[in-house]
């Protein structure tokens, strides 16, 4: 068992089926559940499982937490999205990865990406927080270029 990050396969499919809507203004909720380094995700992850979740303290509880989304862009050919970061306060926990995934009636909730953070995240009584990279055509969290 392994957290590999990765697009979900299952959402690629699902993005030439206009299942899933980043619009900022009237999209789809996406949320981001924290898993521990036991919990299996890769590119074959096709939802959200309680399987491997952190357990809930503080202001996580399972499913995680709603993601703000701040938009989508294209620059040179690359499109991306942006999502604002996401804090857990006054929790003690321990992650290795992350899942985001889409919570709309049509995705019921579809997995979008495996986030695996390098190694194992510690918060002791405080705040957890997730930092989204810069939205660049190098590094925005999700992008999709031809």
């Amino acid at each position: 068992m392994a957290i590999t990050q990765a697009i979900a396969n299952s959402f690629k499919k699902e993005l030439l089926e206009g299942e899933h809507n980043f619009s900022s203004s009237s999209g789809d909720v996406f949320k981001l559940a924290l898993y521990v380094s036991t919990a299996t995700l890769n590119s074959a992850t096709t939802s959200y499982t309680t399987s491997g979740e952190v357990g809930a303290s503080g202001q996580y509880s399972a499913g995680g937490g709603t993601l703000v989304n701040a938009g989508t862009s294209i620059t040179t050919g690359t499109a991306k999205v942006d999502f604002n970061n996401l804090s857990f306060t006054g929790v003690t926990l321990t992650a290795r990865g992350a899942l985001i995934y889409n919570t709309s009636a049509t995705a019921t909730n579809a997995a979008v990406a495996a986030l695996d953070f390098g190694g194992d995240k510690t918060a002791t009584s405080g705040t957890f927080t997730i930092q989204f990279p810069a939205p660049t055509n190098s590094s925005a969290i999700i992008r999709i270029s031809g």
